[in-house]
């Protein structure tokens, strides 16, 4: 049932059994989820996979899973079990040493499932006969954290064990009535329960359509502490329900403020929303965020349609992340890249719920505006496979020519750039280019042809490529759109690299450096720092490739870049064996293994990067012999990632 402690104890079970499974135990919050589609990017993204090709998620998670020993932690799986059900199987059925822990108020129905059901906690007999795990021991320590000084004694000790037959030992509803100890005594307390039960009798909602009626306990707890909430508590507990994964006090401002709830209040009304246990308040190094149970939001989304405010509320949710998405779009070629790197990433449950209200809902062209503002959180950002996903649907609902559905067209070829889908990406983008020219739209135009730079690479035409830059840097150079240009002069530079002409390499990335750093621009820059570490070892400049490669995976690791990273690692091994340091060198071969393993797929399976990956690895075996080079490339295979890339940044050797 609701509120009996599934996820805590999924929680506690996970953290008991992580040290007996390989590769850990991994959780994946699924209530932020308003459908099943999105279920297998949750499941991606909480895991150390960075896989970026166009596959099927559900595929690639069966193929990083399919050699581990993992635990993975579904949790609040009631509303999309079709969809748990179906991925659980083909993950399941692909490796043979996984386990799922679901938690869920109905079975999933997978043919291999075993059920337990969570009981609530017991509650005595009589009055001095508790112990450390039942409901008493909970009521006793929520009440001492709620008033300081507080102790059992004889004087509550009856009433706290009334209050507890009450509410049938259910944790959720103890917590909701520790909350009240501030403000009443343990026999007040108890009397007032009595009170609610007699109010409430058979008065119910029901959350989900195939549920059971409310556990009466948990009806009662949630109902009273409603009832106790002042107005304006209980309006913006219904108006913050929209939210999903978190929620932002400055979003709740725009979203939930009117009228009937001014925005000044906003901030004392949710920190009276914390101290009755309605919200939980969680600190972060950006400012404070809060979140609501999923109990507590599905009381709030019932009672904030029953006041007919559902509709209203949500498209002001999805105008919100509409706006911001617009801001960070603007502001992204910028020196607060890190900012709102941090930003977009916490509030990925309120972008995903606010693309699929627009796609839902189709109103004017919102779907295709959002998915194309969010273009650097699809590409710069790491999630180029939904972004794709968000992106083809919202093309598919509007047909009609312009510049937003342009947007979308070259950041979707962007997106399969990614995934290394070069044919299509280079006719979408050409499909593009020839849309933006014919409507006269000239930065999607630039974009278009950038992303027919990118995807000739991959195809191996870098005839083409420079083909293309040599008609898009003029043009870019002498326009307002500075993003055409980076990513011109990075596509151009690493063909001009590709075919030998070394020099002219580095005079195009030393251009694109400098661009970057008139605008205080970072991730296309260390892109350009990696292409000219690789110019510079070409050359035989081995001490310059090692500071740009170094100067590249700082800005990665910063930006959690996998993809970035592993390149950037795959240079400073070779870097290090022609400065003669073969130790670090079989170091950074073992890191670069590490990060590689987390995208899927080592090297995108690409014949050059693989044979010099074999070069490097045969010429550092012949400096260090077999024996020395294994051990120092299981020290960085097996370290710390995040200790480990310190060390090859520069820092000091860990043993």
């Amino acid at each position: 049932m609701a509120g009996v402690g599934k996820t805590r104890i999924a929680l506690r079970t996970a953290a008991l059994l992580r040290d007996g499974f390989a590769d850990g135990a991994w959780l994946v919050s699924l209530s932020p989820l308003a459908e099943g589609s999105a279920l297998p990017y949750a499941i991606a993204e909480s895991l150390p996979l960075a896989d970026q090709s166009s596959r099927p998620v559900t595929e690639v998670l069966a193929d990083y899973l399919a050699e581990r020993q993992l635990l993975l932690v579904l949790d609040t799986c009631e509303h999309v079990t079709a969809a748990c059900a179906e991925v659980v199987e083909a993950l399941l059925a692909a490796a043979p040493r996984l386990r799922v822990l679901a938690t869920s108020r109905r079975p999933l129905g997978c043919a291999d499932e075993r059920v337990f059901t969570v009981e609530p906690l017991p509650v005595p007999e009589g009055y001095d006969d508790w112990c450390d795990d039942d409901a008493v021991a909970l009521l006793a320590d929520r009440a001492a954290a709620t008033v300081p000084g507080f102790v059992v004694d004889d004087g509550n000790r009856r009433a706290l064990l009334r209050v507890c037959r009450r509410l049938e030992g259910l944790p959720l509803a103890i917590e909701l009535a520790a909350a009240r100890l501030r403000e009443v005594t343990p026999e007040r307390l108890a009397e007032r329960l009595e009170d609610r039960f007699e109010e409430l009798g058979t008065t119910e909602h029901q959350v989900y359509d195939a549920d059971p009626p409310w556990h009466q306990a948990l009806r009662t707890a949630i109902g009273w502490s409603h009832q106790l909430c002042t107005p304006a508590e209980r309006l913006l507990w219904a108006r913050a329900s929209v939210f999903a994964g978190g929620i932002d006090p400055v979003a709740v401002k725009q979203v939930c403020a009117d009228e009937r709830l001014p925005a000044w209040q906003i901030p004392q009304l949710l920190e009276s929303l914390a101290d009755k246990s309605i919200l939980v308040w969680e600190p972060t190094g950006a400012g404070d965020r809060y979140r609501m149970l999923d109990t507590i939001r599905e009381f709030g989304a019932i009672w904030l349609k029953d006041l007919g405010q559902d509709e209203r509320v949500r498209r002001r949710h999805r105008d919100y992340y509409l706006a911001l998405a617009r801001e960070g779009d603007v502001s992204w070629i910028g020196p607060d890249q890190y900012q709102w790197y941090d930003r977009m990433t916490a509030e990925l449950g309120n972008l995903r719920a606010a693309l699929q209200f627009c796609l839902a809902r189709p109103e004017g062209r919102t779907a295709l505006e959002l998915a194309g503002a969010l273009w650097f959180l699809w590409y710069p950002c790491g999630f180029p496979a939904e972004g794709r996903h968000y992106m083809e649907r919202a093309l598919a609902q509007d047909p009609e020519p312009g510049p937003a559905r342009n947007k979308v067209m070259w950041a979707c070829s962007l997106a399969m750039v990614c995934q290394g889908e070069g044919a299509a990406a280079r006719e979408l983008a050409e499909e593009c280019a020839a849309e933006a020219d014919r409507q006269g739209d000239l930065e999607a135009a630039l974009m278009a042809r950038c992303a027919i730079m990118c995807a000739s690479i991959i195809l191996g035409d870098l005839e083409r490529t420079i083909e293309v830059g040599d008609e898009v840097i003029p043009r870019a150079d002498g326009s307002i759109y500075v993003f055409p240009m980076l990513l011109g002069l990075t596509a151009y530079g690493m063909a001009r690299t590709m075919t030998g002409r070394f020099e002219e390499g580095i005079a195009t990335l030393e251009r694109l450096r400098a661009l970057c750093d008139r605008h205080g621009e970072r991730w296309q820059r260390a892109y350009g720092d990696v292409l000219r570490a690789q110019a510079e070892l070409a050359c035989g400049r081995a001490a310059r490739a090692l500071r740009f490669a170094q100067a590249g995976l700082e800005v990665k690791w910063r930006l959690h870049d996998r993809v970035g990273m592993a390149m950037a690692i795959d240079l400073l091994a070779p870097a290090a064996v022609a400065t003669g340091e073969g130790e670090r060198a079989a170091r950074m071969l073992g890191l670069a293994d590490q990060v590689w393993d987390t995208v899927g797929k080592q090297h995108f399976g690409a014949p050059e990067l693989i044979a010099a990956r074999k070069d490097c690895e045969s010429r550092v075996r012949g400096v260090l012999g077999d024996r020395a080079y294994d051990s120092a490339f299981r020290l960085g295979r097996d370290a710390d990632l995040d200790a480990e890339v310190s060390y090859a940044l520069g820092g000091q050797a860990r043993r």
